[in-house]
């Protein structure tokens, strides 16, 4: 067993040396990159949107990185910043086993281009990326929602999308279809005194003659 553990840490070791000789060689060879480091045990590259295509390609084509999957794209939205979205691209290199993930950011208006030609099963991921955040993609043929209805108004997981979302769905047994309506919340009006439900019950059912003794009482028989 300690044999085994540590050839493990000696892989990982050397896993995290080779994903350190990419991340030098990206920042300093490569133009267009912000940054390229190590974190959380992962290689995270950022770039800018002019540059994602060419990156793209070299992580898939080089032999050095071999990126031939990409596993998933996803968003992040930070409200606060000029440029609110956060495209991440997760890629697998099955031939070096190793991963690498590419940041862009974007805003609401301006598109990331898209890479469904370079991995075909990137279109899912960014229908899934317009559906749920709003962002463009630019090249994308076929940019429609993917789990919102075609008729569904805003981007439910944008910060300032409200938590009850701006219509319901319900079947109309007299129309016999499904309708849409304005959200409607009906609360009845309670009044909490936070007050716990033991307070004030001087005497539990079968505490009787315990109460009795407590208060020096006789009660009726």
């Amino acid at each position: 067993m300690g044999r085994d553990l540590t050839g493990a840490a000696a892989s990982a070791a050397l896993a995290r040396g080779s994903l350190g000789a990419l991340a030098f060689t990206l920042s300093t060879a490569v133009p267009g990159i912000h940054s390229a480091a190590i974190e959380g045990g992962e290689l995270v590259v950022r770039t800018s949107r002019a540059r994602l295509i060419g990156l793209m390609e070299m992580l898939r084509d080089d032999p050095r990185y071999a990126c031939e999957q990409m596993m998933d794209l996803c968003g992040v939205d930070y409200p606060e910043r000029a440029e609110r979205f956060e495209v991440v691209y997760n890629l697998l290199s099955v031939s070096h086993n190793h991963r690498i993930r590419v940041v862009v950011t974007t805003d609401e208006t301006s598109p990331v281009p898209s890479v469904h030609l370079l991995w075909p099963s990137a279109t899912w991921w960014e229908r899934e990326c317009y559906d749920l955040f709003g962002v463009l993609f630019s090249g994308q043929p076929d940019l429609r929602r993917i789990l919102t209805d075609y008729g569904f108004e805003g981007h439910p997981l944008r910060k300032d999308f409200p938590l009850t979302g701006y219509v319901e769905m319900r079947y109309d047994e007299d129309r016999r279809q499904v309708v849409y309506e304005p959200v409607k919340l009906t609360q009845d009006f309670r009044n909490f005194d936070f007050e716990s439900p033991w307070e004030g019950i001087l005497t539990l059912p079968g505490d009787e003659k315990a109460h009795e003794t407590r208060q020096g009482l006789k009660l009726p028989r």
